[in-house]
């Protein structure tokens, strides 16, 4: 043979190599994000095959739902019926058993999957922990798990056990609707995307001084004229309270809770041009497009603001089943302080007179300050004090902020502009999103600590995490995608991974290998330089 049939027998030889099949066998080497608590391999595998099904421990509707949630994200790639059923006894061979057990170690969200070579046994307290198991159990398949037709296997698993449970209660996204309108379909689209890598809270941006996006029956002009239009002119958009209340039970079904914003007494212009009432001056202002901010103030003198307040509050919080309601407060630079401050307090006896626990942007927590300060002469009543205690603050830019609402025994929620911004850059050639904050590259958005970030902020203060996503320049859900993703998995990392033993050169391996999976989802996201990405 010559040189040149031999480098042929070579190559072919090796192609053959690489068609062979090779099963998983380590548990702990799978790239899974967010990053478990605790994973032990066995060295076997387990093979989901067209005899194989999903079986719950009783017939509750939670865990029926979770269970049907399962078998509809691996139907369609398998090909496989996978029907659901509830058993008293151990499920046949080859099976996934989803069951409630009592560990105090897992809390509300934590699950175990024991993984053997004839069965898949998923526990957890509470039925949201099983849902948490079944997004880590998805990323054992392979990515083609993800995709809507039929794929060809085999579907293994490695076999051991992993046990899991979040650092932080509160792991969330904002999407601002307000500047640019997002249909029902993109809401849930985000909803589902969030949840792959277990968030739980998704904020509603639903005002701003481009649009009012919610319907509130008493005040039928926010959105017949203050929802009629968005950044650049266009045509705008507003959810019924229907449309509303389906979005809330999607998320909910889910395990997401909703969280809406009517932000005040700034960023309010679309409220001030549907009802002049709302102006000091008894005049509307005209419709508003552009982006500027820090113009707009609803008049905080007037009895009839405080009406407005409480007509909004009421119906929010009557279809809204979470525990939070949003009031904004940022960037009110048209507000004077001595208005500022008194106005903040009044809405917060609004919102828990309606049963909700307030959440305000970090600007919110300038009410927990000294009984009075001379030079403003604002007196701040221990009754005041108390309900900004009981309230929770969003920090994303300034540390004093942050201070004033710890030492007043509120808890913060850390979304710091720098690192958790969605719609920063990544870097100067980013066609979308702005950077007055910072550039993000997805390595920066990684390598930082909500316990470190802000001096004097310590684990206890905090309740959680958020990545907000402004929508300046995002106006459909391929920008949405390409912004948040993947930014936000490693957002998800840091709210619910431990944080000892996190470090950026493991994690972009991790990164690297979930290419596929996104790819196999359709998600459209920025393929950063510093990620070694596996095709």
């Amino acid at each position: 043979m010559n040189h040149k049939g031999i480098a042929l027998g070579i190559v072919a030889a090796a192609s053959v190599m690489s068609c062979i099949h090779r099963p998983p066998t380590d548990l702990t080497m799978e790239n899974l994000i967010p990053k478990p608590v605790l994973v032990v391999a066995t060295a076997k595998v387990f093979e989901l095959t067209d005899e194989s099904g999903v079986f719950i421990a009783d017939d509750s509707p939670e865990l029926q739902f979770v269970g049907e949630y399962l078998a509809e994200r691996l139907r369609p790639a398998t090909g496989f019926e996978v029907n659901v059923a509830s058993t008293k006894v151990a499920p046949k061979a080859g099976s996934i058993f989803l069951s409630l057990s009592d560990d105090a170690e897992l809390g509300d969200e934590g699950y175990e999957i024991d993984i053997t070579d004839n069965l898949i046994n998923i526990k957890a307290n509470k039925p949201a922990g099983l849902f948490w198991a079944v997004q880590t159990m998805r990323q054992l398949l392979p990515p083609k798990v993800e995709r809507n037709t039929i794929q060809s296997g085999p579907w293994e698993i490695s076999t051991g056990t992993i046990r899991d449970f979040p650092s932080y209660p509160f792991r969330g996204s904002m999407l601002d609707v307000a500047r640019h309108f997002f249909s029902v379909a993109d809401v849930k689209r985000y909803v589902d995307l969030i949840s792959l890598y277990k968030m739980n809270v998704l904020h509603l941006h639903l005002s701003d001084d481009q649009g009012w996006r919610i319907e509130i029956k008493s005040w039928p002009n926010l959105t017949k004229h203050g929802g009629s239009t968005q950044v650049g002119g266009g045509k705008g958009g507003y959810y019924t309270q229907e449309e509303y209340k389906e979005l809330v039970k999607y998320a909910q079904d889910r395990y997401i809770t909703i969280i809406p914003e009517i932000d005040m007494p700034g960023h309010s212009n679309a409220a001030l041009a549907s009802y002049p009432e709302l102006n000091c001056d008894g005049k509307a202002t005209a419709l508003y497009t552009g982006t500027e901010v820090g113009f707009s103030s609803l008049c905080t003198t007037s009895e009839i603001t405080y009406k407005f307040i409480d007509d909004v509050v009421r119906e929010m919080s009557a279809i809204t089943p979470g525990p939070y309601l949003h009031i904004g407060g940022d960037e009110s630079d048209a507000t004077k302080r001595e208005h500022y401050i008194p106005f903040v307090a009044r809405v917060r006896d609004i919102v828990k007179s309606h049963g909700k626990q307030v959440i305000g942007w970090e600007e919110t927590a300038q009410i927990n300050m000294n009984e009075k300060r001379p030079e403003d002469g604002i007196n701040v009543d221990a009754a005041a004090k108390a309900a900004a205690a009981s309230s929770i603050a969003q920090f994303w830019k300034n540390p004093v902020h942050a201070h004033e609402a710890v030492n007043n025994g509120s808890k913060l929620v850390m979304s710091p502009a720098t690192k958790m911004y969605l719609d920063m850059q990544y870097d100067s050639t980013t066609k979308l999103g702005l950077h007055w904050a910072a550039y993000i590259e997805v390595d920066s958005a990684y390598m930082w600590s909500p316990v470190t970030f802000v001096e004097g902020i310590t684990r206890e203060n905090i309740l959680g995490i958020e990545a907000p996503l402004w929508s300046e320049t995002v106006t459909n859900m391929d920008e949405i995608e390409y912004m948040i993703f993947p930014r936000i998995i490693g957002l998800a990392e840091i709210g619910w991974s431990p944080e000892e033993g996190r470090s950026w050169d493991e994690y972009k391996i991790r990164l690297g290998n979930h290419g596929p999976r996104m790819e196999a989802q359709g998600i459209d996201y920025y393929k950063s330089a510093q990620v070694p990405w596996v095709e």
